[in-house]
């Protein structure tokens, strides 16, 4: 979406309930007026309800409630992140637009979000069941200041964000089940896949994708992934509005990001555990050719899985498959 379009979705929310005149919008925009007025036809289509009356400007009556570039622009308030939309209606993955835009120079913050994916892609190339208009789809373009093998931090990151919304949203407590996925009652909900693009000491972007089942009944989801995955509304029996819930996760996200970059990860670690599956659990992990059994700690000052052997010894675990007995 333009940075024009951006900045008059702007005004316009922050003049809700009065007139906002032609002429202000065209000099604050350094647009003609019949600008002006393509603009806000192409909000039309997108399901404003728009009054212009001659003297007084332009107000708007009501607002849509799906997904666009510029429902989701519309009263999003961040400084950064969101500020470059890209809304598919369906597509093979967020992940490999995201990745190409990152590849074309596309700034930091930027977003890319699909009512549908046909070929949702999960961790260790899984495939994510993407239902179209029932869940949350969506990347984000990262450039952060970091060193390469702290990325993996980011993925701790986002699952807290994702918790903190689903835990003030629904008024239930989720679980994070290390490295990636969010779980209520036991159940998956939401996947969460950081790719990355590096030097040797320079990071030159990070995708963070995620998947949230948001509306799915039962029968939406796969049947041999039925005993183990869910959504909020199967564990709400409530629908849901989606388009507030990103924003929130946008704003949420933001805020969290530019803690970790100024005062790093302790507070990251900090909500991470509070939410963390079954810590202090007995544990089985596998890693390679090795397997063995432990306490489940927490997570290291690095994203690590800490885990107590029998022995006593204190691991860190990077990658692995995890179980609980």
């Amino acid at each position: 979406m333009s940075s024009t379009r951006n900045k008059l979705i702007q005004l316009l929310s922050t003049h809700k309930e009065s007139y906002i005149s032609g002429q202000f919008l065209s000099d604050e925009l350094n647009i003609s007026r019949s600008a002006i007025w393509k603009h806000m036809n192409e909000l039309k289509k997108d399901g404003y309800e728009i009054e212009g009356k001659a003297k007084k400007g332009y107000r708007i009556i009501s607002y849509p409630n799906k997904l666009s570039e510029n429902t989701l622009s519309w009263g999003l308030n961040t400084e950064w992140l969101g500020q470059t939309i890209i809304h598919k209606e369906s597509t093979t993955s967020t992940q490999r637009i995201a990745h190409e835009l990152a590849l074309n120079g596309a700034k930091h913050g930027t977003i890319v979000i699909a009512d549908e994916q046909t070929k949702g892609k999960g961790r260790i190339d899984r495939a994510f069941h993407s239902n179209n208009g029932k869940g949350i789809w969506m990347s984000m373009i990262l450039r952060p200041s970091i060193l390469p093998f702290l990325a993996p931090q980011l993925t701790l990151l986002t699952a807290t964000v994702i918790a903190n919304v689903i835990d003030d949203y629904a008024n239930i407590k989720p679980q994070i089940k290390w490295p990636n996925d969010i779980l209520i009652h036991g159940k998956k909900m939401t996947g969460i896949l950081t790719e990355m693009q590096a030097e040797q000491d320079q990071v030159l972007y990070v995708i963070v994708g995620t998947g949230i089942n948001i509306n799915q009944a039962k029968e939406d989801l796969p049947e041999d992934i039925q005993k183990k995955a869910t959504s909020l509304q199967i564990e709400t029996g409530k629908h849901w509005d989606m388009l507030p819930m990103i924003q929130q996760i946008l704003r949420t996200f933001e805020k969290k990001y530019s803690n970790y970059i100024n005062h790093g990860f302790q507070d990251v670690k900090q909500t991470w555990e509070n939410y963390g599956f079954r810590m202090n659990e007995r544990l089985q992990i596998k890693s390679g050719k090795e397997e063995w059994e432990g306490i489940f700690l927490g997570i290291a000052e690095d994203g690590a899985l800490l885990a107590k052997k029998d022995d006593g010894k204190i691991e860190k675990v990077y990658s692995a498959e995890i179980s609980w007995f």
